[in-house]
């Protein structure tokens, strides 16, 4: 096979491990389906509030390894001297991130429940740790922002799109700082910005929720 028809075989697996709705399994094996429990949303914060918050740990964590271990997988591949003859530093950065984000549409749109999922915040986040080190320091800041965030409004979507919209910024402040002998990369940029969207848009109808002050808080009903 060539270059580019692993790469795209690496694509296709990638976005199907991401679609593998495990909220709904993890409810399912419990007795309980998650569509039908408070948001009715398939990620980690819904199957807290349907099944307890130690569900929130499994189901964070396995979402997560969604996109972190195809994104690992790909930057592993990209090293080996085969892709590096073959292509420029940018052309395997965008196959790498490529990668990876197909895991994110995977999880936000899965097949297996009619292209509806998640809302790609844990999945991202795997994402951004594999693309080391340029990302996994950036990621790790904008956790704790979501960390943060839910802990001072009892939300989970504003912890959630302030820990999006700040990848971009985290990123372009602390990239001089990751390697001295390197320019923030346009590509890399690109993707915190991808990243920061996908997150804003699949939060939509928490953020008129918000505005309308009807949002849920945690541990409320």
């Amino acid at each position: 096979m060539g270059v580019y028809a692993v790469i795209a075989a690496c694509a296709v697996g990638s976005f199907l491990s991401g679609s593998v709705p495990v909220g709904l399994l993890v409810g399912k094996l419990k007795g309980v389906d998650v569509r039908k429990v408070g948001s009715g949303n398939i990620g980690a914060m819904n199957v807290a509030r349907a099944l307890g918050s130690r569900w929130f740990v499994v189901v964070f964590g396995l979402d997560l390894v969604k996109g972190l271990v195809p994104t690992l997988g790909m930057g592993m591949l990209l090293s080996q001297g085969w892709a590096m003859t073959e292509m420029t530093e940018a052309v395997r950065d965008v196959c790498w991130l490529g990668v990876g984000i197909c895991a994110v549409f995977g999880h936000n749109y899965s097949p297996f429940v009619g292209f509806a999922g998640g809302k790609g915040v844990s999945t991202s986040l795997g994402v951004a740790l594999g693309i080391y080190p340029d990302l996994t320091i950036p990621a790790g800041c904008c956790f704790l922002v979501w960390v943060l965030g839910i802990s001072i409004t009892r939300m989970s979507s504003v912890g959630s799109i302030l820990g999006g919209v700040m990848f971009p910024v985290l990123y372009v402040a602390l990239a001089g700082r990751l390697d001295g002998t390197r320019e923030v990369r346009g590509v890399l940029l690109v993707f915190t910005l991808v990243t920061a969207g996908l997150i804003v848009v699949r939060h939509r109808a928490n953020i008129a929720r918000i505005a309308s002050g009807t949002e849920p808080r945690i541990g409320r009903p």
